[in-house]
């Protein structure tokens, strides 16, 4: 279990047409596209979707110029991002985001 300094963002660099890079506590650093973000929105809608086998966000019907309209820290714990096609609902938890970071690493290192 990681311990609060590695859950803790440190730093957090939001580029709006480009993603979300954040520094934990204990030095990890993890890098998010906006398709990966926008794609695992966590808000409540998008995963009742995902839970029934839909996608939360089609990518095919986006507007070609995906971005991030304004970036907004909820606490110390997490981040909610407006995005140019309306939604702005979900809250990316900064353990959530740790926890993809890790395992998207380990599923690229696993034979």
């Amino acid at each position: 279990m990681p311990d609060d300094r590695s859950l803790r963002a440190e730093t957090i660099d939001v580029k709006r047409d480009g993603g979300l890079r954040v520094v934990f506590g204990d030095g990890h650093e993890c890098s998010f596209g906006l398709l990966e973000l926008r794609t695992a929105c966590p808000c409540a809608a998008c995963r009742g979707l995902r839970d029934q086998g839909q996608a939360a966000f089609d990518p095919a019907t986006m507007v070609a110029d995906l971005r991030i309209q304004n970036a907004e820290l909820v606490g110390e714990w997490g981040i909610r991002f407006a995005w140019n096609d309306g939604h702005g609902t979900g809250i990316y938890p900064f353990d959530l985001l740790r926890d993809w970071c890790t395992s998207r690493a380990a599923s690229t290192t696993e034979p």
